[in-house]
């Protein structure tokens, strides 16, 4: 697996924020959204693109745009929706699918409950969003259902990940090929007894979209 923190000084800003218990859920939104957008720059990086003919006022020339099969951008619900709308500014013409899962809170066991996905994701670049990489064990399962439907080229963009989370990643995806690449913005220290990132932003479903 490929790991990249993207280290930048807006990124460390705007993260300090999320981080701070005092930023109402509003702001946090704002700032998640500002926050993808940043690391979007690294997650594409290699995105896919192909040659263009066009007509400047001056003269003509060759650019670039993105290749079909369009990327997908997968957000997994229901915290990762937080994350779509800074994705889906960088790459306007990606489709978008949907991963529900929900991780127990005592057992920390991660089950599925909705998906909305092409049937085959063969030659499609796929680019996942899930907030925290905490334990692992959510994004594994995501990653494993997304190279079931044939995607081999997938790249788990993340605001905040743990050691604990990325070895447990590591780990259950070391047969991947070509390997999955990670971006984050920060790695932090390690995990609490409950499952939660230290010292983290909190349950960021819940900051992004209040308490249900």
């Amino acid at each position: 697996m490929r790991v990249h923190v993207a280290d930048h000084p807006l990124i460390a800003h705007k993260l300090t924020y999320l981080r701070d218990q005092r930023t109402d859920s509003p702001t946090f939104r704002r700032l998640a959204e500002e926050l993808v957008t940043l690391l979007a720059y690294e997650a594409t990086r290699e995105v896919r693109v192909e040659p263009f003919d066009i007509e400047t006022p001056v003269a003509p020339t060759k650019g670039i745009k993105l290749a079909r099969p369009k990327p997908v951008i997968v957000p997994i619900l229901r915290a990762g929706l937080g994350m779509l709308e800074g994705m889906v500014r960088m790459l306007p013409t990606a489709e978008v699918g949907f991963l529900g899962m929900v991780r127990d809170e005592d057992s920390l066991e991660v089950t599925a409950y909705a998906n909305r996905l092409p049937e085959d994701l063969s030659g499609r670049q796929c680019f996942v969003l899930d907030p925290m990489l905490a334990t692992g064990h959510t994004l594994v399962m995501a990653i494993d259902y997304l190279v079931g439907l044939g995607a081999q080229d997938i790249t788990a963009v993340c605001l905040l990940g743990a050691p604990e989370g990325i070895a447990h990643l590591e780990e259950q995806l070391a047969d991947v090929e070509p390997p999955v690449t990670l971006v984050l913005g920060s790695i932090d220290e390690r995990l609490n007894e409950k499952g939660y990132i230290v010292p983290g932003l909190g349950d960021a479903g819940d900051r992004l979209y209040g308490v249900v």
